[in-house]
C-alpha cells in the first residue's frame, strides 16, 4: 500500500496554535478587593492577564452569567474598566524537585530570597486530589519531633495531621521551629500564611536557623498581599509537600495560620458574591478547610504530617474555625496563655491536648507511663483551687501529694530550651524515670 504524504505533525499543530488569533477579553467593572472580566472562555481556577504588557495576573474565581469574577495575585492600582484581558490558558504552576532545599518562595512558587533562579523537577498543577481514603497506608509509626512534651504526651504520627491552638504571641510559632530543627522527617516544608513581614527573617534567621533551612522549603505571603496569594501560598505548600510524598519520602508541613487562610478565603468569597454564614464566613470557608487538609496524611507510600496552627479569636477556643479544625485534625495542641505568661515554655496544656493515633503508634508501655504524668496533672489541676487558698491539707489525695512533691520534676520535664532537641529515646527514659519519682512518692503515701 503506497503510503501518502501528510504535512501534517506536531510542528505543523504547534505553528497553527501560535498563529491563531488571540482572544482579548476587556475588564468591565473593579469592585473592592476583585475585577470583572467579559470576553473571555474560562473556567474557574484559570489566570488571566489584565492591562498592558507585562499586565497583572488575577485568577478565576467564579463564573456568572455576565462573565467572570477575578481576584488579583498582585495589587489592583492602575487597574481600569476598559482594560485588556487575555487567558492565560492554564491554572497556577507550582516548582518541585530537591532544588527547592533552602529556597524562601512567595504564594506562586517563585524565588524572593535573592539566590538565583530555581534549579528545580518538573511543574505540577497547585490543585490536587487528595489521596484516596480506601488506597492511604495507615499510620503506625511515630515521628519524632525532639520536643519532649510532644513526643511523650501527644505523640504525633506519620501521615497525621496535628492543629497547635492558640492566641496571638503563646508561642506558636517559636515551637513550629523547634519542630522543624529536631524532626526526622525528610523534609520539612513551612508555609508562613499572613505573618507579619518584620516577622519573616526573624523567623528564618533566629527561630528556624541554618541547619533548620538546609532541609526545608519555605513559602512566604506577608499579612499585606492580596487574599489570593494568601491563599495560594496554602496551596502551593501543600502542592510541594504532596510532590515529596509522591516521591516517597516523609514530610513535615508545617502551616502558619491556617485561621488566615480561612480569613482569605472569606475575603475571597464575599467578593465573588458568596453570602456570610458563620460570623461573617461563606460556606466555601470550611470546604476550603476541609479539601485542604485532607490532602494531607498518609498514600500508598510516603507521608505528608502537617502541623497546622490555628489562631482562636480572643482565646475562645470554641470559635467557628478553631471548632471546624479540631473536627478535621487528627488531634489537638493547646498553647495556654497563662503558661507563656509564667515563662513556662513549650506553653503546652497537657490535659487539654490530644492525639487521636498515639495509642496506636506508641508502645504499651510508654502510655501507660504518659497516663501516669496526665493523672498526676488532672488531680492537681482540680485542686488547684484549694492550693490557691490554703484550704488544700496533705494526705486528702496521694496524687496531688506527688504532684507537690514532684512540681519542680515535673516542671523540668515539660519545659525545654528552643535550642535543645531531645532524642525520643531519652525523652520516653525521663519520663520513665518521672512516673518512678512519683510512684515512690505514692507508695511512702500509703
Amino acid at each position: 500500500m503506497t503510503s501518502i504524504w501528510r504535512p501534517y505533525g506536531p510542528r505543523f499543530a504547534d505553528a497553527l496554535q501560535a498563529a491563531a488569533p488571540e482572544r482579548t477579553g476587556t475588564v468591565t467593572a473593579v469592585l473592592g478587593l476583585g475585577l470583572e472580566v467579559a470576553g473571555l472562555d474560562c473556567a474557574v481556577g484559570d489566570l488571566i492577564t489584565v492591562g498592558k504588557p507585562p499586565g497583572l495576573d488575577a485568577e478565576v474565581v467564579a463564573s456568572v452569567s455576565g462573565g467572570l469574577r477575578c481576584m488579583p495575585l498582585g495589587r489592583l492600582t492602575g487597574v481600569a474598566a476598559g482594560d485588556p484581558a487575555r487567558s492565560k490558558g492554564k491554572p497556577l504552576m507550582v516548582p518541585t524537585g530537591t532544588g527547592l532545599f533552602g529556597r524562601v518562595l512567595d504564594g506562586l512558587g517563585r524565588p524572593i530570597d535573592g539566590k538565583g533562579p530555581l534549579v528545580t523537577g518538573r511543574h505540577v498543577p497547585a490543585d490536587n486530589e487528595s489521596p484516596s481514603a480506601m488506597h492511604r497506608a495507615r499510620v503506625e509509626a511515630p515521628l519524632h519531633t525532639g520536643v519532649r512534651v510532644l513526643d511523650t504526651m501527644a505523640t504525633l504520627g506519620r501521615g497525621q495531621r496535628m492543629g497547635l491552638f492558640a492566641g496571638s504571641g503563646v508561642g506558636k510559632s517559636s515551637l513550629l521551629s523547634m519542630v522543624a530543627r529536631g524532626t526526622d522527617a525528610e523534609v520539612s516544608v513551612i508555609a508562613l500564611v499572613g505573618e507579619r513581614g518584620r516577622e519573616v527573617r526573624e523567623f528564618l534567621e533566629d527561630d528556624l536557623g541554618a541547619e533548620g533551612l538546609a532541609r526545608s522549603v519555605v513559602v512566604v505571603a506577608t499579612s499585606d498581599e492580596p487574599a489570593l496569594m494568601r491563599l495560594r501560598c496554602a496551596v502551593t505548600a501543600t502542592r510541594i509537600a504532596e510532590s515529596f510524598r509522591e516521591a516517597g519520602r516523609d514530610v513535615v508541613l508545617m502551616m502558619d495560620s491556617l485561621t488566615r487562610v480561612a480569613m482569605a478565603q472569606r475575603e475571597i468569597g464575599l467578593s465573588a458574591g458568596e453570602p456570610p454564614a458563620t460570623r461573617g464566613y461563606p460556606p466555601s470557608t470550611f470546604s476550603l478547610l476541609a479539601r485542604l487538609l485532607e490532602r494531607a496524611g498518609t498514600a500508598e507510600t510516603g507521608s505528608v504530617t502537617g502541623i497546622y496552627t490555628v489562631l482562636v479569636d480572643g482565646d475562645d477556643h470554641n470559635e467557628p474555625i478553631a471548632d471546624a479544625a479540631r473536627s478535621i485534625l487528627d488531634g489537638h495542641v493547646v498553647l495556654d496563655r497563662k503558661l507563656a505568661v509564667a515563662g513556662h515554655f513549650p506553653s503546652v496544656d497537657v490535659l487539654g491536648s490530644v492525639s487521636r493515633v498515639a495509642s496506636k503508634v506508641n508502645a504499651p508501655g510508654n502510655t501507660a507511663v504518659a497516663a501516669v504524668l496526665r493523672k498526676t496533672l488532672a488531680a492537681r489541676r482540680n485542686a488547684q483551687d484549694l492550693i490557691d487558698v490554703g484550704a488544700y491539707h496533705r494526705g486528702t489525695n496521694p496524687l496531688v501529694d506527688a504532684a507537690l512533691d514532684n512540681e519542680a520534676a515535673i516542671n523540668s520535664f515539660l519545659q525545654q530550651r528552643m535550642d535543645d532537641s531531645t532524642p525520643h529515646r531519652d525523652s520516653w527514659q525521663a519520663l520513665t524515670a518521672l512516673t518512678s519519682r512519683l510512684g515512690a512518692t505514692l507508695e511512702g503515701a500509703a
